[in-house]
């Protein structure tokens, strides 16, 4: 099982400094949360039946391949994702550029994790009917994969269209970057199951995910993807100490990827992410 961090429980201050450490540490990834804009009115559901705003809207909001391309400029190994990547509410052009371009300047370490989003006004903000996110999103993935992989591509549907073009430079990563498909409804695991390289979900317990990935199965046997399973990403709830014996009862349940978050303030995250990476024995911790 792969262990990475998340820059969404940290200070923006701290992110570079911790993409920094985690990349010499020996984490897998780093994951950055991404919004387009945060409405000051906030509706919308982050978890199903959860309504509330996770987030105040003077947060900093950074796009978030422009970020990690800079910090793939300046670390060597870790892969770089989006957790999750508002991929619907864009032009498929504006989305698929942005993770080939990460893609490239990485040499090959971007995860495209996107999601239909769960904040309700920032469709609206953007004129667009929220009630149509996650049909856009399918289609946009449809034709990001299409972008990515075939020399001339022309699209008529349901909500982009438009006459042949082309699209280059291809991403490194063949056939493409993993689509990484989050959320925790079934209409999400169905999409990663049908759509996606992987899934990721939002914080769980080594209990509590494994009715979500035996539906993830299940979904994927229905879509006669049975033989390729997506991969399985979520994080350990803040302020659980993972220790090895933990991490294993994770991996014993399905999970592939485990997002951790070893440190209590931001101040502290580097010093904690040293500890976590010596107790794991990961490639880089002392």
């Amino acid at each position: 099982m792969e262990l990475a961090i998340t820059f969404g429980q940290l200070n923006p201050r701290a992110w570079h400094e911790a993409g920094l450490a985690a990349d010499a540490l020996g984490f897998e990834s780093v994951w950055l949360p991404e919004h387009l804009v945060f409405p000051l009115e906030m509706r919308g559901q982050l978890v199903p039946g959860e309504e509330h705003a996770p987030v105040p809207p003077s947060m900093p909001i950074y796009e978030p391949t422009a970020y990690l391309a800079w910090l793939a400029a300046q670390t060597t190994r870790i892969r770089l994702g989006t957790f999750v990547y508002l991929l619907g509410i864009r032009h498929p052009f504006v989305g698929a550029r942005a993770f080939a371009t990460l893609d490239v300047l990485s040499g090959g370490r971007a995860e495209v994790g996107v999601g239909a989003g769960w904040l309700v006004t920032e469709w609206e903000a953007v004129g667009l009917d929220p009630s149509t996110r996650g049909r856009r999103l399918d289609e946009a993935i449809a034709v990001c994969r299409r972008l990515w992989t075939e020399d001339v591509v022309e699209h008529h549907g349901a909500f982009f269209d438009f006459a042949p073009v082309m699209f280059e430079p291809k991403p490194i990563q063949a056939p493409h970057p993993p689509i990484v498909v989050g959320g925790e409804s079934r209409r999400a695991l169905r999409r990663a199951a049908e759509l996606g390289d992987g899934w990721i979900g939002m914080a769980h317990t080594p209990e509590s995910v494994v009715p979500q990935l035996a539906l993830l199965r299940q979904l994927e046997a229905a879509a006669g993807r049975a033989d390729r399973p997506v991969v399985s990403t979520v994080m350990a709830p803040p302020g659980t100490d993972v220790t090895p014996e933990l991490a294993g009862e994770y991996a014993a349940a399905g999970v592939d990827r485990l997002i951790v978050v070893p440190w209590t303030s931001s101040r502290d995250a580097v010093a904690g992410m040293e500890r976590f990476a010596a107790q794991h024995e990961l490639n880089g911790g002392q």
